[in-house]
């Protein structure tokens, strides 16, 4: 249900109350689609070199889980750029404008505050991630016969993803409550 003073968009863009940030992550939303793209190549090889050549890999599975693991942390940021975040619309499409504005501005604040909490959390695993007890830097590995340093890169993409999320819904929060009726 729209408003006669909605703003026109697609549904795959990012909202104009997301501001530059938002413009941002949603055109850079192409790279971790990408990797998707990526992962099913790398599957594809898999397939091929394992059952047609007997001669599987040992760093295929985990490159592909490591690259659709980026796409949903990604995914998150989209979602929020977009304000394709989940709600209960059955609520919020019956509420008038002025009501909306408000829910919106509320949502996007407890949203928010939830981002950054999390992005704390993150950051307590990052800690123990990414430094030894004596401080030297050393990224937290798979612990398989590969043995990459895919887990401990992860954690740091979800905290910087989680802080960037904050930063959005606080720029959302802002931006719904100046401007008013989406």
């Amino acid at each position: 249900m729209e408003t006669s003073e909605a703003v026109p968009r697609e549904e795959h863009e990012a909202v104009l109350q997301s501001g530059i940030l938002g413009r941002w992550i949603d055109r850079l939303a192409i790279v971790p689609a990408l990797g998707l793209v990526v992962a099913m190549l790398i599957l594809i090889q898999e397939v091929v070199l394992r059952y047609v050549f007997g001669r599987p890999t040992i760093w295929a599975h985990e490159t592909t889980v490591f690259l659709c693991a980026i796409s949903f942390i990604y995914g998150g940021l989209l979602c929020a750029a977009r304000d394709r975040h989940i709600r209960v619309v059955l609520v919020y499409d019956i509420l008038p404008p002025a009501a909306r504005r408000v829910a919106d501005i509320l949502i996007s604040a407890v949203c928010g505050l939830s981002a950054a909490a999390f992005a704390w959390a993150a950051w307590q695993m990052v800690k123990r991630a990414a430094w030894r007890p004596d401080g030297s830097f050393h990224l937290e590995t798979s612990g398989s016969a590969w043995n990459p340093a895919y887990p401990g890169i992860l954690k740091i993409l979800l905290m910087v993803a989680l802080a960037i999320m904050a930063l959005q819904f606080a720029i959302l929060t802002i931006n719904y409550a100046r401007k008013g009726v989406r």
